[in-house]
């Protein structure tokens, strides 16, 4: 039980980095939970989790969210979701990881030397991302990343970009968790864990609407940096130990 107890704390924390960073847990909470449960189970947990999460965002932001943006963003990151989660029924479990690790270290490289370089807001970017971001999400687990870095050349408000970033997210989700779900990638004795996901989701993400309050937007930009390269770096680190 105390496993439990501790799998639920990093929960949370990952909930609340999530929401303030905007790209939504996943970043950190795969490679977390990946140190309580088998690979393709955390799939199968991230997805469920995810739903609840980003329920809780579109309420919680529910002021805002760019109908638009979320349409042509969103169709083809939940098109490219379904084939990548479709994939890992194909792919063994240890290049997955790897795949992911070298995602986040790319992604890291970039906001670094593109700090203040957003990508240019046109519907060609927005079809790329939304793309590589569901691919990335439904084969390795997350691609909130990606998606971030393609909403954030839109220079929209927080509470906007978060609104319909989980708007998305939550048809991306929702599309993998179907496919996870019939694969087996969450199993009945992990039916446990789905009142606390929730309980988890809407704590966390309460919290980080109240951090974002008293946060500005340059010091957001830093955020979403940090998150990035931290989760890289402990990734990397996991694979080689």
């Amino acid at each position: 039980m105390e496993r439990y107890y501790l799998f639920m704390l990093l929960a949370l924390l990952a909930e609340i980095v999530g929401t303030v960073s905007g790209f939504g847990s996943s970043i950190l909470f795969v490679p977390l939970a990946s140190l309580f449960f088998d690979f393709k189970t955390v799939l199968g947990v991230t997805a469920i989790f995810h739903v609840f999460s980003n329920v809780s965002k579109i309420v919680l932001f529910r002021e805002g969210i760019n109908k638009n943006i979320a349409l042509r963003l969103g169709i083809p990151a939940i098109l490219f979701v379904v084939l990548g989660a479709w994939l890992t029924s194909f792919i063994p479990v240890k290049p997955l990881e790897a795949i992911m690790a070298v995602a986040l270290i790319g992604l890291a490289i970039y906001l670094l030397r593109n700090f203040d370089r957003p990508l240019q807001q046109t519907n060609a970017n927005l079809y790329a991302g939304g793309a590589a971001s569901g691919f990335l999400a439904g084969l390795t687990g997350t691609g909130g990343a990606i998606r971030g870095i393609t909403l954030a050349a839109f220079q929209l408000p927080k509470s906007i970009f978060i609104a319909t970033s989980a708007l998305i997210d939550l048809g991306v989700d929702s599309s993998r968790a179907i496919i996870y779900v019939s694969n087996g990638y969450f199993q009945r004795r992990n039916l446990v864990l789905i009142p606390l996901l929730i309980l988890v989701s809407l704590v966390g993400s309460y919290l980080g609407k109240l951090i974002l309050n008293y946060t500005s937007e340059k010091a957001f930009r830093y955020i979403v940096v940090v998150v990035v390269m931290a989760v890289s770096v402990f990734q990397v680190i996991r694979l080689l130990v």
